[in-house]
């Protein structure tokens, strides 16, 4: 096999579950503990640790780009074991000199020795949770922080000299008005970050907050669409660019771990419940801390639904993904990539182009507007069922 220089090689994402809270949030459903028992951790931190070890060697033509600490919640977790982690990631992989490296943050477990001694891990991106400047609102939610907590971590963050902070927002809360989600806004930009989400709350089956949602005024659709019509009108008035449904960044600080996601790259997830599409397979591990820890350890299985994409699948991925962002998707190479004609799926792209639903990108592409963000799951689906009407090129010859 050639030796592959590092221009050569294909970038990759990694993604660690952190599967560690202080407390859970009534709206959460993704996999965490609520637990501070050093030894579980320390146990959690073995495991993630060895599976990294044994996944590097099955990656020699890649280099790693983009690192994401999430969860859960990294910050509680704490700096000494995402230091642990990062320095197997970078004896397991071949970490490029200026790879993105985020983790996530509540404000209240945010230190200064903890930020400094990232910082000087290498770690140059902090995405802090911040949901609302609500404080009662927060309490609602279940969120472990106020407000002047996010004040305090948003100087400290700065303070300790990193240069890419996004803050996350979320509309559509109980009780919450169009006014007062436009009065946070504007108090969260005064914070300056390089990046904002804004994400609807979504009440989930199994969550708290799903038990009694039709008792705690939530917004309706209507309310929800204006909230989010008016987040993109104000970020854009304050210099940032939306580029995916959620997202926004000021010029060049694009969250490009996240954009691997929507643009179809290739990652690893390692940690419980963490995902993975690397080498043509997509995969999850098991949603299980001791199923996990247990099967490293003992050299047994810990992944889940290990399956191979079908090349008509990941088209219908690319346009599920694609579309979610302002780079849309492209004639040129969709029909390359995938082998299927686009004019079927054109012809139905100008109907939403009347209804101003969609437009043409500046390359000739096309992209969903706010207005079609809004209703993209219905623009998709209509898409999906034109694509798996068409016939490949090869069979028609």
């Amino acid at each position: 096999m050639p030796i592959l220089g590092r221009r050569d090689k294909t970038p990759l994402g990694v993604y660690i579950h952190v599967p560690f809270c202080r407390s859970k949030c009534q709206y959460c459903d993704f996999y965490s503990l609520t637990t501070k028992d050093d030894r579980l951790i320390d146990r959690f931190v073995d495991a993630i640790c060895a599976h990294i070890r044994e996944t590097g060697p099955l990656a020699p033509g890649y280099r790693v780009d983009t690192v994401y600490f999430g969860g859960g919640t990294p910050s509680y977790f704490g700096a000494d074991g995402m230091a642990t982690i990062l320095s197997a990631i970078r004896r397991a992989f071949d970490v490029t000199s200026d790879a993105e490296i985020t983790f996530e943050a509540n404000p209240d477990s945010v230190s200064d020795k903890l930020l400094h001694r990232l910082r000087g891990e290498g770690f140059n991106r902090v995405s802090l949770g911040v949901q609302t400047d609500n404080d009662d609102l927060l309490r609602r939610l279940g969120r472990p922080h106020n407000y002047a907590q996010v004040l305090t971590a948003v100087q400290r963050i700065r303070r300790a000299g990193y240069k890419n902070l996004s803050l996350d927002l979320m509309y559509g809360l109980p009780g919450q008005t169009l006014a007062a989600w436009q009065e946070t806004l504007v108090h969260v930009l005064n914070l300056a970050p390089e990046h904002m989400s804004c994400y609807a709350l979504k009440v989930e089956p199994g969550t708290p907050l799903y038990d009694y949602k039709e008792l705690c005024n939530i917004p309706n659709d209507d309310v929800q669409a204006d909230m989010y019509l008016s987040a993109v009108e104000i970020l854009k008035d304050h210099g940032y660019r939306q580029y995916e449904i959620s997202n926004f960044a000021r010029k060049g600080m694009v969250s490009r771990h996240n954009l691997k996601y929507w643009m179809g790259g290739e990652y690893l997830g390692f940690g419980p419940d963490a995902s993975s599409d690397f080498a043509g397979k997509r995969f999850s591990v098991v949603r299980d801390l001791q199923a996990y820890i247990d099967g490293i350890k003992r050299h047994g299985p810990v992944l889940r639904e290990v399956q191979e994409i079908p090349a008509r699948e990941r088209a219908g991925e690319y346009l599920m993904t694609r579309l979610r962002t302002t780079a849309g998707i492209r004639k040129d190479e969709y029909e390359n990539l995938f082998l299927l004609p686009f004019e079927p799926l054109e012809a139905s792209l100008n109907r939403c182009k009347d209804h101003a639903l969609a437009t043409r990108t500046p390359d000739g592409g096309w992209r969903l507007t706010p207005e079609g963000f809004l209703v993209s799951n219905s623009i998709i689906s209509d898409l999906l069922l034109i694509q798996d009407q068409t016939t490949p090129f090869a069979r028609r010859r």
